[in-house]
């Protein structure tokens, strides 16, 4: 039976993995949103002749909004790219290992070189309340460039939850290193 720091941690950890499946599914949305609004861009263009330069960058903020939204989500499912060579012939106690190691070593460092960069770059931007340099663009530029922070904020936290899930696992806590889904466990 965990100790009951560890049953706060897993708590804690389904509460980061809950988050960022609900976030990662909802921005998956965007994808149906982006490509109707492609259509109706192609329409006005070539149909009507009308130029749309918001309705053009919208469809980046989508896709900018979609990828920084749900790449916690994609690590959450372990969906991202991963060089297996080796990691699928190791026991879960071993797979837990590389996790943990991978996570401390090379992820969390990478989320605060990029929060420690991305700071005044955003900082500026709200600042000067940054708009579209095109002629018809959106006036939200500062808020698109905010979608960097939702990236390290989630990445970040997803990072926490991983560490709890492999350390359970290494620790005999949790029997296998499998995401905790929030449709099992909360």
């Amino acid at each position: 039976m965990p100790s009951p720091l560890f049953s706060a941690s897993l708590t804690l950890a389904r509460a980061i993995d809950y988050i960022n499946h609900w976030l990662g599914r909802s921005v998956a949305w965007l994808s149906v949103f982006m490509v109707l609004l492609t259509c109706l861009i192609v329409v006005l263009r070539y149909g009507f002749d009308i130029g749309a330069t918001a309705t053009q960058e919208l469809i980046m903020y989508g896709h900018s909004l979609a990828f920084m939204g749900a790449a916690a989500w994609a690590l959450q499912r372990d969906a991202h790219v991963r060089v297996d060579i080796f990691f699928r012939r190791f026991s879960a106690h071993g797979q837990a290992l590389i996790d943990f190691s991978g996570t401390l070593l090379f992820l969390l460092p990478m989320c605060l070189f990029l929060a420690w960069n991305c700071w005044d770059y955003v900082s500026v931007a709200w600042q000067r309340q940054e708009r579209s340099a095109d002629a018809g663009g959106l006036q939200w530029v500062y808020i698109q460039k905010s979608f960097i922070l939702l990236l390290v904020a989630s990445l970040l936290l997803q990072a926490v939850s991983q560490l709890i899930k492999t350390l359970a696992v290494i620790f005999g806590a949790l029997p296998r290193h499998l995401p905790i889904s929030h449709e099992e466990h909360l």
